[in-house]
């Protein structure tokens, strides 16, 4: 069973599309475990997935990208559904980063951070990781460094996504910087 594949497939149906599969996500993002396997069980390569290759996928894939509670699953983040999945708000570190291009970095430090087209912003505890996902948008990234206990205490909420990860609906310019 090739994980990584797996992990893919499955983040783009929760992050996305579930509709596609015939599966309804519940205000937290939730589906049932059961439901979504009988739905990959339709293509050919997951004829024979069961839980345990779920559990494994999780365990082998480099990115934490889901979890599972109680017989359910969600995606951690990401998501592009018009139905806003609901975090709960929690107290970020006192700085995160966010990697970008050059190009979109003049915007930000005017505009301020924005979701686009996901529903949150996503951010790092690392610089080293924020670098990594400015890559995908430029060869030489710029890396930003979000005051969060700054933008926490003024009322910017902000969620935990997993380990590498930290998510909010937008972050105002004034609390943004270049690294």
């Amino acid at each position: 069973m090739n994980y990584t594949e797996l992990s893919k497939r499955i983040s783009y149906i929760l992050r996305h599309n579930p509709h596609e599969y015939g599966l309804l996500l519940d205000k937290g993002g939730w589906v049932d475990l059961e439901a979504l396997i009988s739905a990959l069980k339709v293509l050919e390569q997951y004829k024979k997935l069961d839980v345990a290759d779920i559990e494994n996928m999780m365990i082998h894939t480099s990115k934490k990208r889901h979890e599972i509670h109680m017989g359910r699953i969600r995606a951690l983040y990401g998501h592009t559904l018009k139905e806003r999945i609901e975090k709960k708000p929690a107290q970020p570190p006192e700085i995160l980063f966010h990697g970008t291009s050059r190009a979109s970095a003049e915007k930000i430090f005017k505009e301020g951070l924005s979701s686009k087209g996901r529903q949150y912003v996503h951010l790092s505890p690392e610089k080293k990781t924020a670098y990594i996902v400015g890559k995908r948008k430029d060869n030489n990234p710029i890396v930003l460094v979000i005051d969060a206990k700054y933008a926490w205490s003024a009322g910017i909420l902000f969620y935990p996504g997993n380990e590498y990860t930290w998510l909010s609906e937008s972050i105002p310019a004034k609390f943004i910087r270049e690294c």
